[in-house]
């Protein structure tokens, strides 16, 4: 069975086949840089993070985009309110620029720590705006748009499918629509494409109808076209977006240029937070920062970011993801008892060949053939059983939580070996192998290396970090506080990371 992947405009899954052969054009919505990402990012970026690397594991060549928007997203969806960006700046008291920079910064640097591939291209909707006025000059043209004091709209009586990939008619759009609708408007359904900018508004630029700024989802049809084409494979992005946002890109995009924009849509599910949805307004928002560090009242210690990856690999990702304390902790424990173990295997492994060859290699994996020993055949039939489970689970709809019960099952394996101890060493390397492909290569929470795995360096280091923890404790006692984050900072920097508690310094490598 090929990729299965649930299209959400045909409202069935399909099996997936490029528009080319081979390759794969992805576009995922990227974030309104305005504050720090959370768990809601996570729970998006995620998955999709999964998605590119399982096309990549089945040997598509994919580009990826995903983009930055900096300018164009109001507070209110329905094209009123101030722009998210600029509102955040003042409160900030940053120029509007500066703080996306900072955002951006901040969120990959989030993402980097969950292990997310970077995109391949990561355009920005302000470094994108002569494309986006062309686009609404080609809109004007056709008959599609109409230019109101400055202003220019999407007529989307003019756009017969408006409506196919949310379900809803435009009659309902109307009998919805907000009371306090621009009447600028010639209907309350109609977007705005750009938008006049008053004199003391930061972000504008030039354009035919005047000063102005893009609406926001002009930004991914102008920038999943020029990096991919007219029409896209996949298109990807959380829930909440599939109305207006991405609505509003197709009818734009498909006028335009008179072909389907995207073959496939994905969305992924909201998070919630002990049940509820998770927001500001109920004090129960959580940054990745915060989930990273321990810093909000909801958790009770610091979590290692592939925790965080875990929970969400625990859930589909069509599902919601209701997030809590326990939860995270239960997830913390499966992941610290899945690198346990390939750790372990490593070291047996390391152990095997420094005996055979007198060499230190570090991984079996990176030189199969330091030790003699053939594998079983009931343990090839038994490996090759799991990754089919595996394969089987991601091709139905990216199932991560089907396909991280087999790294379990290869866990509980690893284990029973280890314990009996006459594995050989091309049992243990075809185990790590398999670590590797699934657990790290697709899922994302198996590490290449991990900091000294196995060894007498093990010792060396266990007794320089006792050293280091107990120098850092008697700073705090005497108040060198200065000193005591320093040196916590310096053994986060080597893969260490400490948790205080109320009578002593706990430490665990990342």
């Amino acid at each position: 069975m090929g990729l299965n992947l649930y299209n959400s405009l045909t409202r069935r899954k399909e099996e997936f086949k490029p528009l080319k052969e081979g390759r794969v054009g992805i576009y995922v919505c990227g974030p309104t840089v305005y504050g720090h990402a959370h768990l809601g990012h996570a729970k998006s970026y995620v998955s999709f993070d999964v998605l590119v690397r399982y096309l990549r594991y089945l040997r598509y060549s994919v580009t990826y985009v995903q983009n930055i928007t900096d300018v164009g997203h109001l507070t209110d969806d329905a094209d009123e309110g101030e722009d998210k960006v600029v509102e955040a700046a003042k409160k900030e008291k940053k120029h509007p620029a500066a703080l996306a920079e900072y955002y951006t910064r901040s969120y990959f640097e989030d993402m980097d720590k969950l292990n997310c591939v970077r995109p391949d291209i990561s355009p920005r909707a302000s470094g994108h705006i002569t494309e986006q006025i062309e686009l609404v000059k080609t809109l004007q043209e056709k008959g599609y748009a109409y230019e109101v004091n400055g202003s220019v709209y999407f007529d989307v009586s003019k756009f017969k499918d408006y409506g196919k990939l949310s379900g809803r008619s435009v009659e309902e759009m109307k009998a919805g629509a907000r009371v306090e609708v621009s009447p600028d408007k010639r209907a309350p359904v109609d977007f705005a494409l750009w938008k006049k900018a008053e004199p003391n508004h930061i972000m504008q630029w030039p354009s035919p109808w005047g000063m102005g700024y893009p609406g926001w989802h002009l930004e991914c049809s102008v920038m999943s076209m020029k990096y991919l084409g007219k029409t896209i494979d996949i298109h990807g992005g959380g829930l909440e977006n599939q109305f207006p946002h991405h609505e509003c890109e197709i009818a734009q995009s498909e006028a335009a240029n008179g072909v389907q924009f995207v073959r496939y849509w994905l969305h992924n599910n909201m998070v919630t937070v002990d049940g509820q949805k998770m927001g500001k307004s109920l004090n129960n928002f959580i940054t990745l920062k915060q989930a990273f560090s321990g810093a909000h009242e909801r958790l009770t210690k610091s979590y290692d970011p592939l925790a965080v990856r875990q929970l969400i690999l625990n859930s589909h990702y069509r599902s919601p993801l209701d997030f809590s304390d326990a939860a995270l902790f239960a997830a913390y424990s499966g992941y610290k008892k899945i690198t346990e173990t390939v750790m372990a295997v490593r070291k047996r492994m390391a152990q095997a060949a420094k005996g055979k060859t007198g060499s230190k290699a570090a991984k079996g994996k990176t030189d199969s053939k330091a030790t003699k020993g053939e594998i079983d055949g009931k343990m090839v039939e038994e490996l090759k059983r799991l990754r089919e489970k595996f394969e089987a689970a991601m091709n139905d709809d990216l199932n991560t939580s089907i396909a991280l019960s087999v790294i379990f099952e290869l866990v509980r394996l690893a284990n029973k070996l280890l314990e009996e101890g006459n594995a050989t060493a091309e049992t243990l390397n075809a185990i790590d192998v398999l670590f590797d492909r699934l657990g790290g290569e697709v899922l994302g929470i198996v590490k290449d290396e991990y900091p000294q795995a196995g060894g007498a360096d093990d010792e060396m280091i266990d007794k320089l970090v006792k050293f280091w923890v107990e120098q850092r404790s008697e700073a705090r006692k005497r108040g060198d506080f200065k000193l005591a984050d320093a040196t916590r900072a310096e053994l986060d920097e080597i893969g260490i990371v400490l948790e205080d508690k109320p009578d002593e310094t706990e430490w665990r490598r990342k």
